[in-house]
C-alpha cells in the first residue's frame, strides 16, 4: 500500500497536504486546476519535494529516509528523459545499471522490454531519429524494464494527439499489469483519466483530496474543479 499519512509540503507560501491510502496496483489520474500541486504531489512520493510533517510510507516503510534514487519509484516526464546522444537499446538499458555495463542476460532483458513496446527494430537509433510516439515507447520500455511497483507520470503523453495517447495510455496500462505497479497519472484532459484511471484524486486549494470513481467524479465534478475543466 501507498500511503499519505497527512504529509505536509511547503514551497514558499504554497503548502499541500494529502490523507489517504492507496492498494497496491491502483491506477489513479490526478487531476486539478494549473498551480494546484500536482505536479508536487508526485514530488512528494518521489522524493524531490521534502516533507514539513506527516509522512509517506510504501507496505509499510516511512520513506523520509530513502534517497530519491533509492525509492522504489520510475517516473516520467512529458519530455521522456531521453538522453540524445546514446541509443535507443541504451537509454533503456539506463533503467539497469548507469553506467551500461550490462551483461548479457541485461542486454537480453532490454531486447525483450523493446519488443514489448514493438520497438525491438530500432535499438540502434538515437532518440532525433523517432517520433513523438516512438520516443514515449522507449521511456515506456525503460519503465518496463526497472519494473517498480510505483509508477508516476507527470503530463507524460501530453504532447501526442488523441489516437495516439490512447494506444500509450493502453500500453501502459499493459505494463503497470504486467509488472502489478501503482499508478498516480497527472494530466489536464479529463479523456485520459476516464481511458485509464478507475479512480482521481482532485488536487484543490492546497489539498490532494481522497480517490473518488473517475466517471461519477467527472460527470459531476465539485464547483471549482467544474469551474477548470469548463
Amino acid at each position: 500500500m501507498l500511503s499519505f499519512e497527512k504529509p505536509e509540503a511547503r514551497l514558499g507560501d504554497f503548502a499541500l497536504v494529502a490523507d489517504f491510502t492507496l492498494p497496491a496496483g491502483a491506477r489513479l489520474a490526478v487531476i486539478g486546476p494549473s498551480g494546484s500541486g500536482k505536479s508536487t504531489l508526485l514530488g512528494m512520493v518521489a522524493g524531490f519535494v521534502p516533507l514539513r510533517s506527516g509522512r509517506i510510507t510504501w507496505q509499510g516503510q516511512d520513506l523520509a529516509g530513502v534517497a530519491p534514487g533509492a525509492r522504489p519509484v520510475s517516473i516520467l516526464f512529458q519530455d521522456q528523459n531521453l538522453f540524445p546522444h546514446l541509443s535507443v537499446a541504451q537509454n533503456v538499458g539506463l533503467g539497469l545499471r548507469a553506467d551500461l555495463r550490462l551483461s548479457q542476460d541485461q542486454n537480453a532483458a532490454v531486447a525483450e522490454a523493446l519488443s514489448q513496446v514493438g520497438l525491438r527494430d530500432m535499438a540502434t537509433r538515437r532518440p532525433a531519429q523517432l517520433s513523438g510516439g516512438q520516443q514515449s515507447r522507449v521511456a515506456l520500455a525503460r519503465v518496463a524494464l526497472r519494473a517498480q511497483p510505483i509508477l508516476l507520470l507527470d503530463e507524460a503523453f501530453a504532447a501526442l494527439g488523441p489516437a495516439l495517447k490512447a494506444e500509450m495510455l493502453a500500453l501502459l496500462g499493459r505494463i503497470a499489469d504486467r509488472n502489478g505497479a501503482t499508478v498516480l497519472m497527472v494530466t489536464h484532459d479529463p479523456d485520459d483519466a476516464r481511458l485509464f484511471a478507475p479512480e482521481t484524486v482532485v488536487v484543490m486549494d492546497g489539498v490532494a483530496h481522497p480517490p473518488e470513481p473517475t466517471g461519477p467524479l467527472l460527470d459531476h465534478p465539485p464547483e471549482g474543479l467544474r469551474a477548470y475543466l469548463g
